[in-house]
């Protein structure tokens, strides 16, 4: 029997007495989570939800996450995890587009989540604590998961929407299992005494399933963090002696520049990951200097389930790299005709094996442009592969700028500034040019307590990397604009007017 949810069943069978999920003082055993799971099920049933019908998650990171989504999949519908954030019509767009019949929506954002869902036909259950316990208390629970094949859809995962809106991505049950099961086994290496930090949003395909997934199968222990505070971070590895690490970049930085860092007792972590975006050189070095934790950087999309490569444990590691191809995923670099290109040659990453999504839900060209027939993913990242087989992601095709006719990767020049030491974060841009067609910008956000002028920076960066590449204009922010998992979006930097005069 292929269903994802049938995880959590066998751990529970193994270990029901052991802690499945914590957030601060709220501990949910095995065994509870997958009685809440099985409870929903029934509940799910009375409601009129049919094998392979869309349910909505609109719920932070809280232990009722996890039984929503187990719960749907034992049920046998599919799940469509949702930013809780999300306004009306976002959410009625979700929904209208997914054809979701039920969404369970966190008691915070019951006002935005209502109105969206019954604009689009759904139903909405309220997720408060206390009362959504109460309300699997009064149901029977349900007996077995519903059986799938390998490649039924398990979740509608909607992609960031870089360019017109979102796309849902198709995962199968046996696509995402496969994916979570040689990441807790090859990758993290995850043991059931381990406890894995939770402060990546389990709407996301890193958090879910790297993050929660990968931890119940393993009977080991996911701490949640229903926002992340890098202080607060600090603060749940040192009581929850938690093992497993995993962030994105600016969650990095951001623990970084935590003033009292040095205060809170981080031994009993073994290993940290780093995906989402690259993680700069500069930061993975002092993060590891300062806590004495190793971090392995590895890369994937929403569309591959998500993990394609890594920096496998027991390997060379090579910071700057994403590592190599994890078991049963291929890479290769290909040109714009679709030709393989040599190594040390920057090609766009294509990605065959078994993360690779269904396809987008219900868009058959969109899914046709981005996955060939023989299985190969289109990802549009750029990336150079070195003798050794390792990959390193040059920029984003979208963000290539154009120079006066020369290519410049925002990478490369973001890499140059968080090697000033007042840098906490940087975005590089173009910026609209007469006669240049693009010229190169860069917003700043600098580190408490240093001060550095715009001058400074361009020169800092001019006298490091070609005449071409370096930023012409600098501004200082407060802030970056970052996506719902911390990612710095290129796309949302505001340039200033007059910025170039």
């Amino acid at each position: 029997m292929t269903n994802l949810s049938h995880n959590l069943s066998e751990s529970a069978a193994m270990y029901p007495d052991r802690t499945a999920i914590r957030m601060d003082d709220h501990l949910l055993r095995y065994s509870a989570l997958d009685d809440a799971a099985s409870r929903l099920v029934t509940l799910l049933r009375q409601r009129g939800l049919q094998v392979g019908d869309r349910v909505g998650l609109m719920l932070p990171n809280v232990p009722a996450f996890a039984t929503a989504y187990y719960g749907v999949l034992r049920a046998g519908g599919v799940v469509v995890p949702m930013n809780p954030l999300l306004k009306q019509r976002e959410v009625e767009y979700y929904l209208g587009d997914s054809g979701a019949k039920i969404l369970l929506a966190w008691h915070d954002f019951a006002a935005e989540a209502e109105v969206g869902a019954r604009t689009a036909g759904a139903e909405t259950i309220p997720v408060v604590p206390g009362a959504f316990e109460a309300m699997l208390a009064a149901v029977e629970a349900a007996t077995n998961p519903v059986s799938r094949d390998d490649t039924d859809t398990a979740v509608i995962l909607y992609t960031s929407g870089t360019t017109g809106r979102p796309k849902g991505a198709e995962l199968t049950h046996a696509g995402l299992n496969r994916n979570q099961a040689v990441t807790a086994r090859t990758l993290i290496q995850i043991a059931p005494d381990d406890v894995v930090m939770g402060c990546l949003p389990l709407f996301h395909a890193f958090g879910m399933s790297c993050g929660m997934n990968a931890a119940i199968s393993t009977g080991a222990t996911l701490t949640l963090i229903p926002r992340f505070d890098p202080a607060k971070a600090l603060q749940v590895i040192e009581r929850d002696r938690v093992t497993v690490f995993e962030g994105v970049p600016t969650m990095y930085s951001a623990v970084l520049g935590v003033p009292e860092r040095s205060s809170y007792d981080v031994t009993t972590l073994r290993v940290c990951v780093s995906g989402g975006a690259a993680l700069p050189v500069e930061v993975l070095r002092g993060f590891e200097e300062a806590f004495g934790c190793i971090i392995l950087e590895g890369y994937g999309l929403s569309e591959t389930s998500p993990v394609a490569s890594f920096n496998h444990p027991n390997a060379v590691r090579k910071p700057g790299s994403i590592g190599t191809p994890i078991e049963g995923v291929r890479i290769r670099l290909v040109d714009e005709q679709r030709r393989p290109v040599a190594k040390g040659e920057i090609g766009e990453i294509q990605v065959g094996g078994h993360g690779v999504m269904k396809g987008y839900w219900r868009k058959p060209d969109a899914t046709a442009a981005t996955v060939d027939a023989e299985g190969w993913l289109s990802t549009g990242d750029m990336a150079r592969q070195d003798e050794d087989g390792y990959f390193f992601i040059v920029d984003r095709k979208k963000d290539l700028l154009i120079r006066g006719g020369y290519n410049v990767y925002p990478r490369e020049v973001e890499e140059v500034l968080y090697e000033h030491p007042a840098v906490a974060e940087a975005a590089v841009v173009g910026i609209p040019h007469s006669s240049l067609g693009e010229e190169i910008g860069a917003a700043v956000t600098i580190k408490t307590g240093t001060t550095v002028t715009p001058e400074e920076l361009r020169d800092f960066v001019k006298q490091r990397i070609a005449a071409y590449k370096y930023p012409r204009a600098v501004w200082i922010v407060d802030s970056l604009p970052k996506g719902p998992t911390g990612k710095i979006l290129r796309r949302d930097v505001v340039i200033p007017e007059g910025v170039l005069s």
